[in-house]
């Protein structure tokens, strides 16, 4: 068997396919122009989010019959032809959920302590003290928009800091976990915004959900609000959320994900309230252990015509 890997995968993983044939890994082969070349004879392609998994390159691949994304989001595979050609496409399901969760938090503290800029004005001589009075996170609202693993657990750990949590999701059935043991309060998307101190985005991206945060939605928010998005680029309008933060419509956010990665000249750059970080939300040494070593046995099972948890329906 032929698998082909063209963006990074921790060694763990790389390990387990090594055991089902050859392994043809480079983690810039996404951006490669010979692409198609290399996974002609393929029987499986792993991927991150970079490599456009298009019904054209899978055309190329006749052998093909896994497609792994070592991650969750799949728009960049194009599911519906891979179910069409046959072709299973496995994710890494639930794998980051705790270092996104977590990821959450640390942007949550960022706004209410932000202790690294308060270092940072110490060592230029200062002792702010006032400046630096902020805010606790006990007895905020927590907004979801989304309440699957990754809310779940960041709803589980919001209760513990003694926050209410609120969401919205109109794929979760009532009984759900969320809902009746951890206390997650389901309530519509307006809502949400209008109530949330902190509003956390966990959807997909879609027709739907593209430019679901937008100039109208943001003016609905409090004006002491802040959003973080760890879910895609693009579910917030970004040119109406630089408007919303320069105007101190809302208190700032934190962004993880962009319509264009990496952001050069994006104006969001420029506004010290807006924190943005890299796509790193999911990437803790943990988290990408767990998903190298998810796809890969996935992927095996698959291949050796077994059956498996991780397979998007």
């Amino acid at each position: 068997m032929k698998i082909v890997v063209t963006e990074l995968i921790w060694e763990e993983g790389l390990e387990i396919l090594r055991e089902l044939g050859e392994v043809v890994y480079d983690q810039t082969l996404w951006k490669s122009d010979n692409l198609a070349e290399i996974i002609k004879d393929a029987d499986a392609l792993i991927v991150r989010n970079q490599t456009k998994v298009t019904k054209a390159l899978m055309g190329q691949a006749p052998n093909l019959k896994v497609v792994g994304r070592l991650g969750v989001g799949l728009d960049n595979i194009d599911v519906a032809a891979a179910k069409e050609a046959g072709i299973k496409v496995v994710f890494a399901r639930n794998a980051n959920a705790i270092s996104v969760a977590e990821y959450v938090f640390s942007a949550m503290f960022s706004f209410s302590r932000p202790l690294e800029k308060a270092s940072q004005d110490v060592k230029q001589g200062n002792w702010n003290r006032k400046l630096f009075t902020r805010e606790e996170i006990y007895g905020k609202t927590l907004g979801l928009v989304g309440v699957g693993e990754i809310g779940a657990r960041l709803a589980s750990r919001a209760k513990a800091f003694g926050m209410k949590v609120i969401g919205y999701d109109p794929f979760l059935p009532p009984y759900e976990l969320a809902c009746t043991d951890i206390g997650v309060s389901m309530t519509s998307l307006e809502t949400v915004l209008a109530e949330a101190d902190y509003i956390s985005l966990h959807v997909p991206l879609n027709d739907k959900t593209r430019n679901l945060i937008n100039k109208e939605r943001l003016a609905t928010m409090k004006k002491t609000s802040y959003i973080i998005n760890t879910a895609r680029g693009g579910v917030i309008n970004e040119e109406d959320l630089y408007e919303a933060v320069k105007a101190q419509i809302i208190a700032g956010a934190a962004l993880d994900v962009l319509e264009k990665e990496p952001p050069t000249g994006n104006k969001l750059l420029e506004l010290d309230n807006i924190i943005v970080t890299p796509h790193i939300a999911g990437l803790t040494e943990e988290a990408q252990v767990r998903t190298s070593e998810l796809v890969a046995r996935e992927c095996a099972k698959v291949l050796c015509g077994q059956g498996s948890m991780c397979i998007v329906r």
